[in-house]
């Protein structure tokens, strides 16, 4: 993995002062090799130990091994060894707004994409699949929330998957109680720490269902009651760019779950052109 993109992707789990190491340089990459550890102390105002700290934390030896990794990644970036770095410089070299953002979006997919395993991704289809077979998938989301669990239950139900999706925690809790072992209940929560959500997700385990989080990459009491958890990384200091992230590399996230329940699956992909056409038909005038 990238220097960059690990930096990227444990930001969240960082405290103040890390955040502020981590910042300087995902903004400063370029100029890392000109700051000893003792000049980057000295631009943010703390301690050199921290910045030492900092680089051990992520796994290098030293402060040398971090900024060495950081320009080899660049250099690399520049020779464009590979397509995901050659669409990365393409993107960065369109200054613009849109043009920032693009690149904004496609670090916090890859970041994301890098943080969730494979095989977590393939256990959060598995068990999609198995309760879409034999039992139900209850999906809930609150406020903005919402939107993701509106949308990824249609899919589903797109799928011929039997999906209890609510946005009220009272009938939630109340659907809840007709939930059996088998069960999935899939949870978005951005920050992961409503209450309710907690209370919900542990009343379900107690049903013996699997539950599933969706939530960001940080330490959440809703994560830790997850049988499998998928996060998203996603950060920006601008207040109006950090949401956008955050939604771009959640979608791209669940869509790469969604292709896997399409995949391998024939009658899952006849149900959901069957259902298309039945779509398609009911818009008809």
């Amino acid at each position: 993995m990238s220097p960059l993109v690990k930096i990227r992707s444990e930001r969240d789990q960082m405290s103040a002062v890390e955040r502020r190491i981590a910042d300087f340089i995902l903004e400063n990459a370029q100029l890392l090799r000109d700051y000893s550890s003792q000049q980057l102390a000295n631009a943010l105002g703390i301690s050199q130990s921290s910045v030492v700290k900092f680089t051990q934390k992520l796994g290098f030896k030293g402060y040398p091994d971090l900024k060495y990794s950081v320009g080899e990644a660049i250099a690399r970036a520049d020779n464009g060894d590979t397509p995901q770095q050659t669409t990365a410089r393409a993107g960065a070299s369109d200054t613009s707004p849109a043009g920032n953002l693009w690149r904004r979006k496609s670090e916090a997919e890859e970041a994301t994409r890098l943080i969730n395993s494979p095989e977590t991704i393939q256990a959060v289809a598995a068990a999609i699949e198995q309760a879409g077979k034999n039992g139900k998938v209850f999906i809930l989301g609150l406020g903005e929330d919402d939107i993701y669990a509106r949308g990824f239950a249609l899919k589903l139900s797109l799928l011929g998957i039997l999906t209890v999706h609510n946005f009220d925690t009272a009938r939630m809790t109340a659907n809840v109680s007709a939930a059996s072992p088998g069960d999935v209940l899939l949870v978005f929560s951005e920050h992961g720490n409503h209450p309710a959500l907690c209370k919900i997700s542990r009343y379900f385990r107690e049903r013996r269902g699997q539950v599933i989080t969706v939530t960001r990459h940080t330490a959440n009491p809703l994560r830790t009651l997850a049988d499998i958890a998928l996060v998203v990384s996603a950060h920006d200091e601008q207040p109006y760019i950090q949401p956008l992230l955050y939604q771009s590399a959640l979608q791209h996230l669940l869509d790469g779950v969604f292709v896997l329940l399409c995949e391998g699956h024939d009658d899952r992909h006849a149900q959901l052109l069957a259902n298309l056409d039945r779509i398609q038909l009911m818009l008809e005038p």
